[in-house]
């Protein structure tokens, strides 16, 4: 069985996602990178030059039997799956305003199909007896802002079952953090509407650094979460 590491990174056609699977491939990570946009992700292969150590799997996440045959295709090649970015994401404005079919797609899209990925990818890790999955949820699953109801709500729930499964797999030598940012330097912040010139946002490259610094830990180390403020928003 291999050795090398293998991360598995959803959503990674575009911002976060791709900066992730695009640096943890330049630090030696075999990469799996899940997204529904293949063009994107051959794009992304060919940046990486890599082929032996990158694979663009087309995956909707929203979809079970599509997470199950992403998931088995990095396992049949790889044997292992060490660390899961589990970063595919949505953000629909509204609270009671939002349309009732909206509010179940972001529901479906930020939490069940983060939770059903999980579900997917630990059982390797727990026959591996080691892993590290990272969710990104955001400062929204912390604080509950106007505008923004539906998408709290999802990243709240995101962050409940981030702690309960801190808290059950790290016996098991698996650790789950959760990342939460503010405003990241996104087509996502831009489509939203936030105010902030791109220059005092967060940037996809801190997110990063955020998961570097996590793979870096020792073996005892556990964190539950890290919060990113941006530091013009940081009081509000």
């Amino acid at each position: 069985m291999s050795k090398q590491k293998v991360a598995l990174v959803t959503g990674a056609s575009r911002g976060i996602g791709r900066t992730v699977a695009k640096g943890l491939a330049e630090q030696g990570y075999r990469v799996a990178a899940l997204a529904r946009t293949t063009q994107a992700l051959a794009e992304l292969g060919q940046e990486i030059g890599d082929p032996d150590n990158f694979m663009a799997v087309e995956c909707d996440v929203t979809n079970d039997s599509s997470v199950i045959a992403a998931v088995d295709c990095t396992t049949d090649k790889w044997d292992r799956v060490d660390v899961l970015f589990n970063n595919a994401g949505i953000l629909r404005l509204g609270t009671l305003d939002l349309a009732t079919d909206e509010f179940d797609t972001q529901l479906q899209t930020n939490l069940r199909a983060a939770w059903f990925v999980m579900k997917t990818v630990v059982p390797h890790m727990r026959k591996q007896g080691s892993g590290q999955v990272i969710n990104l949820a955001s400062r929204s699953g912390k604080f509950g802002f106007p505008g923004f109801g539906a998408y709290a709500a999802s990243k709240f729930g995101l962050l409940g079952i981030n702690e309960a499964l801190m808290k059950e797999l790290a016996p098991q030598g698996i650790k789950v953090t959760a990342i939460c940012p503010s405003w990241v330097n996104t087509d996502m912040a831009d489509q939203s509407g936030c105010s902030l010139p791109p220059v005092e946002m967060i940037q996809p490259d801190d997110i990063l650094l955020t998961i570097n610094w996590l793979l870096s830990l020792s073996p005892a180390a556990c964190v539950q979460d890290v919060v990113l403020f941006c530091r013009k928003t940081i009081s509000a």
